[in-house]
């Protein structure tokens, strides 16, 4: 039996199997079967899982990497070419972009890589087409932009998550707070510092027994369900923000846009005619939680013509340093701020302080 046959025997199971307290036990069994075959698939043994392939391998560049993807015939490639002037081949059929196009955008004084993908189709993460190679790339992407014909949004939207989902990505969700650690010995150890509605210990020991696993501390501190604990001990999984950009609204009404209008996380557009770009930029912007800070010289004025470009989590005084010149840090004595993130305007702080977006600093050196 193939391994997507197995795959299909337990999906099957699965879908038979009542979901209960009783099965509950059962099912999370089940479950870590099919994310070790999944893996299987993926990752074939003998490392025919590889890397993207010819075509795919595109050099990164930039503050952040946004890649498209989407059924075929979308308007993925006028949607790139719009965004940053790089001919990415359009036509009026389906596959006419076979390699990754990577082009750039500057937006609010960034650089920021576009990366335009074949189209994908449903079993890409099974390998049809080329959405093996599609989705590593996208594994590897600060945000994805999913791009959708808007005459059939949902049934798309729905594929394409189960798609990226069975490649190990998650969509606009943060990694479950669980804490695992493996041991010699002592058997498993589970703590859980909220209470549990969607998994018992029980559970939780049968899926470690699925993975040979006899002895952990496992520290829950999140009402965790067992897919959240399967992707904490496969290991592997990436955690992306995504938008879903709901192409070719010059094809329906008002009243029907005003309905798609309410799809979370999504930015309605024309991209062949330049519609609702400009909020679709500012959502980009929002979703790669960039910074923007500019410097200002001892006694002069602030430059705003390029800032220095933060990524969220690496905001501090001490990462504006570092990322103009690796040599101040040593020599820093202090900072004055100008912006958002002080009380009032030129307040002195230390390398530790978090900055906000267009904040302004002046540094003082030694």
């Amino acid at each position: 039996m193939t391994t997507a046959e197995k795959i299909k025997e337990i999906e099957d199971e699965m879908a038979k199997t009542q979901k209960n307290k009783a099965t509950e036990k059962h099912l999370g069994i089940l479950k870590a079967k099919l994310a070790k075959l999944k893996r299987e698939l993926i990752n074939p043994p003998g490392g025919g899982g590889g890397g993207p392939g010819i075509g795919f391998d595109v050099s990164r560049t930039g503050v952040g990497t946004v890649g498209f993807i989407g059924f075929p015939s979308v308007g993925k490639s006028t949607l790139m070419s719009e965004l940053t002037g790089t001919v990415s081949e359009a036509a009026a059929y389906e596959f006419t972009t076979l390699t990754t196009v990577p082009g750039v955008m500057h937006h609010n004084g960034a650089k920021i890589q576009i990366l335009d993908l074949p189209g994908i189709i449903e079993g890409a993460k099974d390998g049809r087409g080329r959405g093996k190679q599609v989705i590593t790339v996208a594994r590897t992407c600060n945000l994805i932009f999913i791009v959708l014909d808007v005459m059939k949004p949902m049934s798309h939207k729905r594929i394409i998550e189960q798609e990226l989902e069975g490649f190990g990505i998650r969509l606009n969700k943060e990694p479950p707070n669980i804490v695992f650690k493996k041991k010699d010995r002592g058997g498993i150890n589970i703590t859980n510092t909220v209470p549990l509605t969607r998994i018992d210990h029980d559970s939780i020991k049968a899926v470690c027994n699925e993975y040979r696993i006899n002895s952990a501390d496992i520290a829950i501190r999140c009402d965790a369900t067992i897919d959240d604990l399967i992707d904490i001990l496969e290991g592997n999984r990436v955690y992306i923000p995504a938008l879903y950009v709901l192409n070719k609204i010059d094809a329906i009404t008002l009243e029907e846009l005003e309905l798609i209008n309410r799809i979370p996380n999504a930015v309605p557009i024309c991209g062949s005619k330049g519609w609702n770009i400009d909020e679709l930029k500012e959502k980009m912007w929002e979703y790669l939680n960039l910074t923007r800070v500019y410097t200002r010289p001892k006694g002069l004025e602030p430059d705003y013509s390029e800032p220095v470009i933060l990524r969220s989590g690496h905001c501090s005084v001490e990462d504006f340093c570092n990322n103009i010149h690796s040599s101040i840090k040593s020599q820093f004595k202090h900072a004055y701020v100008w912006g958002r993130s002080v009380p009032y305007p030129g307040m002195r702080v230390g390398l530790n302080h978090v900055l906000m977006d267009e904040d302004v600093v002046c540094i003082v050196k030694k």
